[in-house]
Formats: structure tokens, sequence, C-alpha cells
């Protein structure tokens, strides 16, 4: 007996507990997430199969919300906040110093998997601008020469 579960099964499993409910589809991804991380395409070619919905249904949802990722995450995300405030105060050279360290674009993951890149429009701290976020620590009036001293402190628990 085989008592290895496919990726086929958790979908399964995860879409029967939504299932009649509305707005399940939503509910759904947003468990599918927390369990892969983010929305694998084998994952959602599965939900498509489980729920009987055509993909385009499935990745319309997925690329409408920005909470959705269809690329894996990195171990420490990063979220450099370009709303105006952060911009005004160096929110985009901050940006830049990230991507030639970390030698990736926007929404990027750098090879190792460690780091994942994301300009975003706000973080919600203006009056701390400019602002990044790693996972969910604050890094509030950053200057562009405290990047690597920040990014350093990462690869170190590593």
């Amino acid at each position: 007996m085989n008592s290895t579960i496919t990726v086929q099964d958790q979908v399964t499993a995860i879409a029967e507990k939504w299932k009649g409910r509305d707005g399940n589809l939503i509910m759904i991804l947003h468990e599918i997430q927390g369990h892969f991380g983010y929305i694998p395409r084998e994952v959602a070619l599965s939900l498509s199969k489980a729920l009987d919905v055509p993909l385009a249904c499935i990745y319309e949802v997925v690329t409408f919300y920005n909470y959705f990722k269809l690329e894996r995450p990195g171990k420490y995300n990063i979220a450099v906040c370009m709303g105006t405030a952060c911009y005004l105060k160096g929110g985009a050279e901050i940006l830049d110093a990230l991507k030639e360290l970390l030698a990736i674009e926007e929404g990027q993951t750098t090879p190792d998997g460690l780091f994942r890149l994301d300009a975003v429009r706000c973080l919600g701290c203006c009056g701390l601008s400019p602002v990044i976020m790693i996972n969910d620590k604050i890094y509030s009036k950053v200057k562009k020469n405290q990047i690597v001293e920040i990014i350093a402190k990462y690869k170190n628990e590593d």
C-alpha cells in the first residue's frame, strides 16, 4: 500500500473543507499558499481538477490579488516601500542598492533561495520613511549605506 500523499490529494482535501461556501476559491487559495508558501503551477492545475473550474479562472484570481504569489518566496522576503514619502526620501536608491547587492531585479529571488526582492506601494510607515520590510521586521529611516549591513545579518543567520 502506498502511503505517499500526492499534491492532488492535498489540494482535494483543502478544497473539500471549503466546498459549498461563498467565496471559497479565495479561501482555498489562501490555505494553499499557507501550505506551500505560494501557488505552484502544478497545484493550480490540481485545484482546477478538484473544483472543476477552468485554470484560467484560478489564475484570474491569483493574478488579481497582490497577496498571492506564483513563485516560491525567498527565505527572507524584502519589501521596499515606494510610496510617496519613501520614494522622496530615497526609496528608489535603496531599491537600486538592493538590486545591485543581491544581483536580482524586482520580483526575483536569489539563486540560493535566500532573498526575494519586491517594490511595494506602501507599508504604512510614512513617518519612518524610507522603509524596508524583511519578512515581518520593519527597518526605518534606512540609508543606502546601511543596506550591506542589514543584508549581512540575514546571510549570517544562515
